[in-house]
């Protein structure tokens, strides 16, 4: 089984422990105990991730497919 964890924002006057807290609720759900896998991005939450067991993947372990004209709005 394989999970996609997206990055949690929260807003920085509620930075006292709520993206931690966020976090350990969602990988400690007895409902996902079996996931194999865990993925996620994240461009500044590093040391959060890494708290609960995240690391960067191998190198060419992963590959990703971006479409610059996709409608993102």
């Amino acid at each position: 089984m394989i999970a996609f964890l997206a990055d949690v924002f929260v807003l920085e006057a509620h930075r006292d422990g709520l993206g931690k807290w966020l976090v350990e609720t969602v990988v400690r759900a007895p409902e996902l105990q079996r996931v194999r896998r865990w993925m996620l991005g994240t461009r500044d939450a590093h040391g959060l991730y890494r708290r609960f067991g995240f690391a960067e993947p191998a190198p060419g372990l992963l590959m990703e497919k971006v479409d610059p004209d996709a409608d993102c709005a």
